[in-house]
């Protein structure tokens, strides 16, 4: 384990010089498993599962489900763990994510849009991925013509930090024409907008509660979490960033789409001359 080659009090290195030579941010580094109890962790990968399956439950159904299964509790508790998980019901006029009153919020560029290039859109979002013990939040941008994963990271919060720089690394090595995503407060915030138009990047925004402005995205979700996250329970931080980052790998060059002309994501990309390696 990395976090074991860490020396706290080795006076030559610091700890975050230390944590970044590892690859291992610090956040990941002071993470321990969180204290939830086994009741709430599992009725949090129930909820996970189901609302996986059927995004358009709200708390009232989820706890329906909840009671039909055998599990009595309330709705109050229901909506308490949707909250932390990130996740409302999807279908217009709700929210799907925690958006900042402060923040400005761009229209939504892509209704009726022919999209029929490689970094002609990006698009991004975050879901809530589950570990044996506790769990972890997971951003990814993803190019919406050809489905190539451009960049992902793995964050304990909901902060805007591991969005950034997530955005940091894919914008490394090209620049979209327009960038899409939700009203959520991390994708909003001056830092994250201001990245994108100091590139010359149009910025779209979904309306409000609008889940299928990003549907490619969401899509991703599902098959990451059926063909990855659901068949292993990670053990830690560093565990889901390893199974993520073969799953990534095998998605990207492997995987092939009938969508695609049964071709892979990075057949696509490539294809249109984005001569790239691996970048996950």
């Amino acid at each position: 384990m990395k976090r074991s080659m860490i020396e706290p009090n080795n006076s030559g290195i610091s700890l975050g010089r230390q944590c970044e030579l590892l690859g291992l941010s610090r956040s990941s580094y002071y993470y321990r498993p969180m204290p939830p109890s086994e009741m709430n962790l599992e009725l949090m990968r129930l909820i996970d599962e189901q609302y996986t399956k059927t995004p358009f439950y709200g708390v009232p159904r989820m706890t329906v489900w909840l009671n039909r299964n055998g599990y009595h509790v309330n709705h109050k508790r229901v909506g308490r763990l949707m909250r932390l998980m990130g996740l409302q019901a999807v279908y217009p006029g709700r929210k799907t994510s925690i958006s900042s009153k402060e923040h400005k919020i761009y229209p939504y560029l892509l209704r009726d849009l022919q999209i029929d290039r490689p970094d002609q859109v990006w698009c991004t979002d975050i879901t809530y991925i589950r570990m044996y013990r506790g769990f972890i939040y997971l951003v990814a941008i993803m190019d919406w013509f050809s489905r190539y994963i451009l960049a992902w990271e793995v964050s304990i919060t909901m902060e805007t930090d591991f969005c950034l720089k997530a955005l940091n690394r894919a914008m490394h090595f090209s620049i979209p024409e327009i960038f899409n995503s939700d009203q959520g407060s991390q994708f909003t915030s001056s830092d994250f907008t201001g990245c994108l138009e100091g590139a010359g990047v149009r910025i779209s925004m979904d309306g409000r509660g609008r889940v299928f402005d990003n549907i490619f995205i969401e899509r991703l979700w599902r098959t990451v979490k059926y063909e990855e996250v659901y068949l292993h329970d990670y053990e830690d931080v560093l565990a889901a960033k390893r199974g993520l980052s073969q799953y990534f790998d095998f998605y990207n060059t492997e995987r092939f789409h009938s969508s695609l002309g049964n071709q892979t994501p990075e057949e696509v990309y490539v294809k249109r001359g984005k001569q790239y390696s691996n970048i996950i």
